[in-house]
């Protein structure tokens, strides 16, 4: 007798599945212990009524809810079809499954139906908006896979990966689908739904105890569906969904070393196991005290050095799906590849890295001026090596700054990667960083009060828009002269988000234990105890504010033989009457709006003041600027903490930004934008 064909057997085992799982999600519909209607009655008469529109009404999303009738006869109905099923087939799937339901389910009058492709549901108690996970029903195969412990291990985190993108939703639908597979493991496939009425945070609640549940219903299944009121998920070993109708989320091939512990973790759940621990113990009796030295040394060292691997592997995975979760409408990096510049290219337009084209230095790496061959100007900053920052959160980071679109803030054109190189290339701002006028006694002279003015209003400008108006709340955290830059009209231009952190536009709150920054601009609770928040750029702005009028360095400021900071030089004179002789004396030589200057002295201490809370926002700020009229509070003394120079200079590394001479100090150990989840 001839063996089977092994395709045959193949397809007649998926044939089997299918149609496991067909017969047991669609014979029991689940007749909920309620109470209970009279033939005849009004509720029936209702039930009746609603029963035969929900197929008619669905939409495109799958999802409709309805209700019929007054209480105590108030019918509430949901119908949900499976997030990959046209219009056509969800509606055919409602209206015979709505039918067979009522059938069986007669004087029932709470009911749920979980058929392959919709859930029917319907109930005389609200059901809208309330997550609900009981009962609960599984759809099991009867197939078992080869290797039960790691196939449980992948798919579990396969489930977890989809969970959270199906409760954010999309098209008002709330589903994910997916695929996952392992080094001796066969794919795996996943959907998970939940109806759409759902919070983002019910949703993730209901999917956790159908993933929780799963070990003990399903584990070790080649397939199976966990099937909730509120939520449902199925998975198996083929692509059982339309992935032409749900967008699949795409799975992060493992990288090399993670497959070789992926492989070692299956082999170590294997029944081979057992095999190996007797050969050592077998190895170690028969053999001399060396080879009982060697093993015993060397097995603890192989299972630290996984365990150190492991946990890497683990702690990049956690940062990059933070950085993805901040990011979550940042498109695809293959969608915007005119952003990326060819390295050869940028070599050429800086004239190989030359020093004749260096712009300044600092602990990030070095930025050069360069031209294009369409002779466009453009200022390439080359990270460092030492950067710390992966390839992928680099683009995904680069992405975001090119869309940061506005007029005070400089704007990055894209990127190059080559190796090890990672370059940034920025519009060229002509004439270079504010710190280069306000505190050079020469060029000074060429910014009057109403240029001045200007710029201070500008920051301000590109402030609110960083803090209110991009898709995300940006921190700046490093805002300071050598960070301003000016164009040839004198427009001010925020520059260097090598420390910016980005919130959620719900967060307005941060910590963090390496603080990073410079002295002088720092806000207390920023400089102390590690918080910052948008008040943190409010601060810094403030300084610069006062800077700007006086023409004089924040960290230490030396008036005739006393040696105070600026703030409380300013403050000072604030509450003598005398803030006219804190303002720069070539502006006092000039002729120049003393009312406007006072105005922006009272602004500048208002935003340096000790307390965050106390501190304008920068909306409110630019109100003030524009608006002689606005009453402005009075400023209550600011957060003084002053460093000698020498500590000042000794304590960090020089940051010169854009800057050749800038001689303003920044902890800047960092080479670009750090992400923090929420």
């Amino acid at each position: 007798m001839s063996k089977p064909n092994p395709m045959f057997q193949n397809w007649l085992m998926l044939l089997l599945n299918i149609l496991l799982f067909f017969s047991i999600a669609k014979s029991q519909p689940n007749c909920l212990n309620s109470q209970t209607y009279t033939s005849n009655s009004t509720y029936q008469a209702n039930l009746n009524t609603i029963i035969s529109t929900l197929s008619t009404n669905i939409g495109n999303t799958g999802f409709y809810n309805a209700s019929v009738g007054q209480n105590p006869d108030r019918i509430n109905a949901i119908v949900l079809c499976r997030g990959d099923q046209s219009l056509t087939t969800c509606r055919e799937c409602v209206n015979s499954t709505a039918h067979e339901l009522v059938q069986r389910c007669s004087n029932n009058m709470e009911a749920i139906f979980w058929n392959e492709l919709c859930l029917v549901r319907y109930s005389n108690n609200p059901i809208l908006n309330m997550l609900q996970t009981q009962p609960v029903s599984a759809a099991r195969s009867s197939v078992m896979v080869e290797n039960p412990r790691a196939h449980d291990r992948e798919l579990r985190a396969l489930l977890k990966s989809l969970r959270e993108t199906a409760a954010r939703g999309s098209n008002g639908q709330k589903v994910a689908a997916g695929n996952r597979s392992a080094p001796g493991l066969q794919w795996m496939y996943a959907l998970e739904q939940c109806t759409p009425d759902l919070s983002e945070q019910d949703c993730i609640g209901c999917l956790t105890e159908s993933i929780n549940y799963f070990p003990s219903c399903c584990g070790g299944l080649i397939g199976s569906g966990i099937l909730r009121p509120s939520c449902t998920l199925r998975f198996e070993n083929y692509r059982f969904y339309n992935a032409s109708m749900v967008q699949e989320v795409p799975q992060e091939p493992l990288p090399p070393g993670e497959q070789i512990i992926s492989f070692y973790l299956n082999f170590m759940s294997d029944i081979y196991v057992t095999e190996l621990t007797q050969f050592i113990f077998h190895f170690v009796d028969t053999n001399n005290g060396r080879a009982r030295i060697f093993i015993i040394i060397f097995v603890p060292v192989v299972i630290l050095i996984i365990v150190l691997v492991v946990l890497g592997v683990f702690w990049r995975k956690r940062k990059y799906k933070n950085i993805k979760k901040k990011l979550g409408h940042v498109e695809s990096f293959n969608e915007d590849e005119s952003l990326q510049y060819d390295f050869d290219t940028i070599k050429t337009a800086t004239n190989n890295f030359s020093d004749d084209n260096k712009l300044g230095e600092g602990g990030f790496g070095a930025v050069y001026m360069g031209e294009l061959p369409n002779k466009q100007s453009i200022a390439v900053k080359r990270l460092s090596a030492h950067s710390g920052q992966g390839i992928v959160e680099f683009k995904t980071e680069v992405q975001l700054l090119a869309k940061l679109q506005h007029r005070n803030l400089v704007r990055l054109l894209g990127f190059c990667t080559q190796n090890t190189e990672k370059l940034l290339v920025y519009e060229f701002v002509q004439k270079g960083s504010l710190d280069h006028y306000i505190f050079d006694p020469i060029n000074s002279s060429i910014l009057d009060w109403e240029k001045r003015y200007k710029i201070i209003a500008g920051i301000a400008k590109g402030l609110v828009y960083l803090h209110e108006d991009s898709r995300l709340r940006i921190i700046h955290r490093d805002l300071k002269a050598s960070n301003v830059l000016l164009d040839e009209e004198m427009n001010s231009k925020i520059a260097d988000f090598g420390m910016a952190r980005l919130f959620a536009q719900d967060e307005t709150q941060g910590n963090t234990s390496r603080v990073v920054g410079t002295y002088g601009y720092m806000a207390p609770e920023y400089a102390i105890q590690g918080q910052f928040s948008v008040k943190t750029d409010v601060f810094s702005f403030g300084v610069l504010v006062l800077e700007i009028i006086t023409g004089q360095k924040s960290n230490v400021f030396i008036q005739g033989k006393n040696q105070e900071d600026l703030l409380n030089y300013v403050w000072r004179n604030w509450c003598e009457g005398t803030v006219e002789q804190v303002t720069d004396p070539i502006l006092r030589a000039t002729t120049y709006s003393f009312s406007e200057i006072l105005r922006c002295i009272h602004i500048g201490l208002l935003c340096v003041q000790e307390n965050a809370n106390n501190r304008p926002t920068m909306p409110s700020v630019v109100l003030m600027l524009n608006s002689s009229s606005v009453t402005m509070p009075r400023p209550s003394r600011p957060a003084f903490y002053m460093l000698s120079y020498d500590q000042e200079y000794s304590a960090v590394t020089q940051d010169k930004s854009f800057s050749a001479s800038n001689t303003t100090a920044s902890v800047n150990d960092v080479s670009i934008t750090e992400f923090d989840g929420r």
